[in-house]
Order: structure tokens, then sequence, then C-alpha cells
């Protein structure tokens, strides 16, 4: 007995063009421009760039395509959330109450990844809204950087304002549904991105040092593409796992927005050409404008040394320094900051849909009341990160959510696509409608080699955890990872942020398996190996 396929008409993508910009935009965001350069710096540079094109090509374009092509066999059944597409497919080879299984840790894992990161990934977007506005009026400029940077995250008004005209904006976009909302947006901001990036570029490389001659953009180059094997060497384990770890990041793989936007596809619209071409825009972006831009400008005026330890303050601390010393650094400095904002922006849209479908899709609640719906929801879920000035709320999120949950999701989509769904069926799935022909070689990558990596890196991860006290909530994981006082305050901070994780496990684990049980309960009682004919 199988199911059929849905009749309900779902919206879906009005042109090519709006679904590749989407998913583009998607995955170009503030990993790209902000976590890309500070990652790469604080990894050695060009020893960085080794593992991180091997993850590219055995971690990145696997899953991407994995993802791509369970994205759209959701959508034939009129499911754009992982927890019921994940049920589907795990019935290929178990009974119903078993794959049930699979498809809650799906839905919960999806589902806390989108709620958890958008409430404080948002924030950030926010900084990138306020920095262009500052940057125009040149209010940091003859000011200490840094301090003008904490004045701002204390200045509850100010990061209230422009949080909530993000927010704003995403509410307006996701509202308007797929085809009429979200590719419309995207249309517009893809193009734009990377009209900014490509003329921030050119001035990076025309650059000279106004401080030293020795320092240069061409310098800042040079650390990103001279392979340094010894420093890899030295350091492998944990450069390898910073580089797959930002692979995931910068591909928004491992949080079901990807399968989300794939729902919207036809039963035969390409998937295999389309991820792909997912995959080379943002690499586009990441590499050749992203790795051109920051590093190589902070060189030209901080120099090496300072350059390489700025660390995740580089895109909000370091570099207002160099624009108000550049000329013309008003402009380029708010180019930079709505280059910024862009970036964010269209990948916020993915999450922020991924929310919206879930209740339009589980309790065929009205789009545009399950917009706004879901801002009131995470409105209060930001509010604790916008309210703390010290950001150990935010940093102990993206601990948890930023690297770590997005690998155990990628881990379940090869166990549940790939094996579970079988492999010869995930691999007529993946051709059917496609535009090219994926070499035979890539098979065994998606079955083996992939989810063999993921386990290697959620395993050193674990460690790494297990080793700097991160779930004892230890002196040396507050001072030295995350790099607060071990204070009440903040052992306080980083209680409530486990309390809020963990209660949005709960309910993501919930909502996923009412939304199976609703469409399927009646399976589900028979509890029968599904088998189709």
């Amino acid at each position: 007995m199988g199911v059929d396929i849905v009749e309900q008409q779902r919206d879906q993508w009005a042109t090519k063009i709006g679904l590749i910009l989407a998913m583009a935009g998607n995955a170009i965001g503030l990993g790209n421009f902000w976590r890309f350069p500070y990652q790469l710096a604080s990894n050695g540079g060009g020893a960085f760039m080794i593992p991180y094109f091997i993850a590219l090509v055995f971690l990145g374009i696997p899953v991407m395509w994995i993802e791509w092509t369970t994205g759209r066999y959701g959508g034939k059944y009129g499911h754009g959330t992982i927890g019921p597409m994940f049920y589907l497919m795990a019935r290929e080879s178990l009974k119903p109450k078993t794959a049930l299984i699979f498809g809650i840790i799906g839905g919960m894992l999806a589902f806390s990844v989108a709620a958890l990161l958008s409430s404080y990934y948002y924030q950030i977007i926010g900084w990138s809204a306020a920095y262009t506005y500052y940057s125009l009026t040149g209010a940091y400029f003859g000011k200490d950087t840094v301090q003008f940077f904490l004045d701002y995250v204390a200045d509850t008004k100010s990061v209230l304002l422009f949080w909530g005209l993000t927010m704003l904006f995403l509410g307006i976009a996701v509202g308007q549904g797929v085809s009429k909302g979200i590719e419309r947006w995207v249309k517009v901001m893809m193009p734009l991105l990377y009209v900014f990036a490509i003329l921030l570029v050119i001035r990076a490389l025309t650059l000279g040092s106004p401080v030293k001659p020795e320092w240069s953009a061409i310098g800042g180059l040079e650390y990103i593409w001279k392979p340094d094997f010894q420093t890899l060497s030295e350091n492998f384990f944990k450069i390898s796992l910073a580089a797959a770890g930002q692979i995931f990041f910068t591909l928004s793989l491992g949080m079901g927005i990807i399968h989300n936007y794939a729902s919207y596809l036809g039963p035969e619209d390409d998937v295999a050409l389309s991820g792909l071409a997912t995959v080379s825009l943002n690499e586009f972006a990441e590499v050749i404008l992203g790795g051109s831009l920051a590093i190589p400008i902070a060189f030209a005026y901080m120099g090496p040394e300072a350059a390489t330890k700025a660390g995740v303050g580089l895109a909000y601390m370091a570099l207002p320094n160099v624009f108000m010393h550049m000329p013309g650094g008003q402009i380029f400095g708010a180019m930079w900051f709505l280059l910024l904002w862009f970036a964010g922006f269209t990948s916020a849209i993915a999450t922020y849909n991924y929310l919206v479908a879930m209740l339009e899709e589980d309790i065929h609640l009205d789009r545009k009341i399950g917009t706004w719906a879901v801002f009131g929801f995470l409105f209060l879920l930001g509010l604790p990160v916008a309210l703390d000035s010290t950001l150990a709320y935010l940093s102990e999120l993206d601990m948890w959510v930023g690297s770590y949950f997005l690998v155990v999701l990628g881990l379940f989509d090869v166990i549940v696509a790939v094996w579970l769904f079988k492999p010869d069926n995930f691999w007529e799935e993946l051709h059917k409608g496609a535009y090219m022909s994926i070499p035979g070689w890539f098979k065994p990558i998606m079955v083996y080699i992939a989810p063999l990596f993921m386990i290697v890196l959620l395993g050193g991860n674990t460690w790494n955890y297990i080793q700097m006290g991160a779930f004892s909530v230890s002196e040396a994981y507050v001072t030295e990872v995350l790099g607060y006082e071990y204070t009440p305050e903040v052992i306080s901070l980083i209680t409530r942020a486990r309390i809020v994780i963990l209660i949005i496990i709960i309910l993501g684990a919930l909502e996923a398996y009412m939304a199976i049980k609703k469409k399927y309960g009646e399976e589900l009682a028979k509890n029968e190996v599904i088998i189709k004919l």
C-alpha cells in the first residue's frame, strides 16, 4: 500500500532562475562574508583551504543532492517539513511505527535548528542593518570601534529597532508566499549582493597600505591561497573539523530549509544540476568574493598579525576601524554592511518559511496568519538574545546549534534518504528529470564516505566538547572557549540558553509526531512494512 501523491495545489517556484537564486540566497548568508573570513584567518589561511575543499567534495555536494532529493520527494505528498518526509522514506525499509521514530528525530532537529538559529541569526542581521546606517552617518568614525560595538549591543532600544525592522521585512516577504514573495525579493537582493561584493573586491585589491608599505591586500590573498602543510599537520584535527563545520554552515545543510525549498518543485523538476548550481554560486560568493574582501582589507590596514587574530569581531569591530581610515570609507563601509544584510536576509527567509510551512501544512493555518504567528514566536525566542549585552546567551546557542545540530541532522539525512530509502531508490529519484548525469563514483561517496565523514566530525566535536568541559559548564569552557568571565551572571545565561534548547527540542518532537500521526494515523495503526509495487 502506498501513499497517493498530494492532490491539493501547493505553491511552486514561478521560474527556474527564481528557484536557483532563492536556493543560492538560502546558502549565501553571513556564513560567507562574516564567518568564513574569521574561520579562515584563525585556522591558518592556506592550511584551512585544503581540508575545506576536501569537505566540499566529499560532504557538501553529496549532502546537498540528498537534501534536494528528499525535499522534492516530500513535496510530491504535500510535505515541506522534514518529519513527514523522513517518515515516508524510512518506511521503505521499516514498519510504520519504527519509521515514525526517524520522522520524529528529523522533525525535532529541523524545528530546533530553524527556531534557535533564527533567534540569534536575525540579531546579527540586525547588527548589519545598524552598521549600514552608522557607516553612512559616520557614527563610529573617530571612535574606538570595539567599544562602539559593545555600546551598541548594550543599547537595548537600538538593538530592538534594527532587529525589529529586519523581522518585519522578513514577515512581509514570507507572508506573500513562495512565488510572489520569496522569489521576488531574492531576484532583487541576490544580483545586488553580487554587484556590491564585486565592487568591494575591486576596491580591496587596489588598496595600498597607508600604515606600512609591506602590508598589502595581495599579502592577504597569499595568506589564503598559499598551501600551509606544516600548520595543517600540527593542527590537523582541529582545522579539519573547522573546515567541515564551515561547509555545513555555509551551504545551509542540516537545517531543513533546503528540503523545504525543494518541496515546492514539481515531481519531475531537476535537482541534480540545480543542487550543483546552488553549491557553485555559494562557493563563488564565499571563496572568491568573501575570501577576497575582509582578510585582504584587514591585511592592508591592520597588518598580518592583527588581521589573523580579529576572530568573530572581524566584520563588526575590526573592519569599521579600517573604513574610517579608508578614502570613501563611509560609502564602502555602508556597502559592506548592506552586503551582509542582504546575505543574511536571503538566508533568514528560508528558516522563517520553514516554520510557516509547518503551520500551513500541518494544522492548515492560513499563510498570512501563520507568518505573524511565527513572527510572535521568534520575537519571544529572540528577546533574551536582544536583552543580553554580554552576548553569552548568543554564544552558548551558537556552540550547540551553529555546527553540532547541523551535522547530526546531516547524518540522519543519509541514514534515512539513502540507507533506509535504499541506495538504488535514492539514485533513481535523484536522476528523475535531471539535466545532468551524476558520475557513478559519487554513489559510494553518498552511501559510505559522507556518513563516515560526519561520524568522525561528530565524534571529534563531542570529544572536544568533553575535553573543554562544555557539558559540565566548567570554568575552562566559559573562559577559554566562550571567552567570558566565570561569573554567576554568565552561568545563569548559559543555563537559561540550555533550558530553552531543551524546551524547543521537546516542542519539535511533539510537532513532528502530531504532523505524521495526523496524516498517517491509519497506516501507523496497521504497522505493516509498506511495499510499493
